[in-house]
């Protein structure tokens, strides 16, 4: 079990490594120049000699591979780099603008996970045929909408319509409820089609009929014996379901205007300052390794053959 676990978290580091050569390269081959876009504007009235200055401080005059190296070397020790546009270090950005991100992201996904359990039992236990599959089809009907045109929505309903959440001067807790809501339903919406499905799949199993037979209520059949069995799916889903949750985070804070990584990163791409892109592919694709991580070795926990399995394969 100890080597399956390292060999994972070899596999893990590999995929980052390789996640950071993609983004390195793609980022390299932009047209355009962060350096010149800022300092070559003529109010600035700098010359030639002083921007070509600026580009060797910045080490952009490096070959390619120098750059890859100065630029992997300095993640390895922690440090993002400066922003080119901002004039601060990358990590100064990241810890003023990654709180905000993080706390919107957990609440949408405690709420999504809470939607798409309270949707599939529902769904399955609803004592009508019609009900059950109105509420069957709901997430279909979720994850066609589009995040911002949602957002916009939701404003336009309760905040100006009901005028139920204020969206000038909020407090703490009403400047979330929107944002959090938006970013929820889209994630509930496979969560809830996979628990449903699988919900479905686990009480067609003889052992289901069993505990029927012995006087068990449905209610009770699923509580006891069919949602541990359904978990694991809706489990591994979640972790694919992260990166949609950061991509939806970036559209949801400038719907909002929540100063957090989707901020910056509409900054970042506009400004075409490769040094903060380059950090947050990384913190994104770090956090979308580390929670599949997390739910490949919680995976063994819920459903007991798969340690059996992970044990033989090390």
């Amino acid at each position: 079990m100890t080597q399956a676990i390292v060999s994972r978290i070899g596999q893990a580091l590999v995929v980052l490594l390789l996640a950071f050569t993609a983004s390195f390269l793609l980022l390299q081959a932009l047209p355009g120049d962060a350096i010149l876009i800022k300092y070559q504007n003529p109010e600035m009235g700098l010359t030639p000699e002083q921007i070509a200055e600026i580009r060797v401080l910045y080490g952009a005059d490096a070959p390619i591979w120098a750059q890859y190296g100065n630029t992997l070397w300095n993640f390895l020790q922690g440090s993002f780099g400066y922003s080119i546009q901002a004039g601060v270090p990358v990590n100064t950005l990241l810890a003023t603008n990654l709180p905000p991100t993080l706390r919107l992201a957990s609440l949408a996904l405690v709420l999504a996970i809470l939607l798409a359990f309270a949707i599939a039992f529902a769904a399955t236990l609803a004592p009508f045929r019609w009900l059950r599959n109105a509420l069957a089809s709901l997430p279909a009907l979720m994850i066609s909408v589009p995040v911002f045109w949602l957002g916009i929505m939701l404003i336009q309903i309760f905040s100006f319509r009901l005028r139920l959440v204020p969206i000038i001067n909020p407090n703490e807790f009403q400047a979330l409820i929107l944002p959090v809501l938006t970013l929820a339903l889209p994630i509930a919406a496979p969560l809830a089609q996979i628990l449903i499905r699988s919900l479905d799949e686990v009480e067609a199993q003889p052992f289901v009929a069993v505990a029927r037979a012995k006087g068990a209520t449905r209610k009770g059949v699923l509580w006891r014996h069919v949602l541990r069995n359904a978990l694991l799916p809706v489990l591994t889903i979640a972790g694919l379901l992260f990166g949609e949750l950061l991509a939806g985070a970036v559209v949801t804070e400038t719907v909002f205007g929540i100063n957090g990584l989707g901020r910056i990163t509409e900054q970042a791409v506009s400004n075409q300052d490769t040094a903060v892109l380059q950090a947050i592919v990384i913190l994104a694709a770090g956090g979308f390794i580390l929670i599949n991580l997390l739910v490949d070795l919680a995976a063994p926990l819920i459903d007991p053959r798969l340690k059996r399995t992970v044990g033989a394969l090390a």
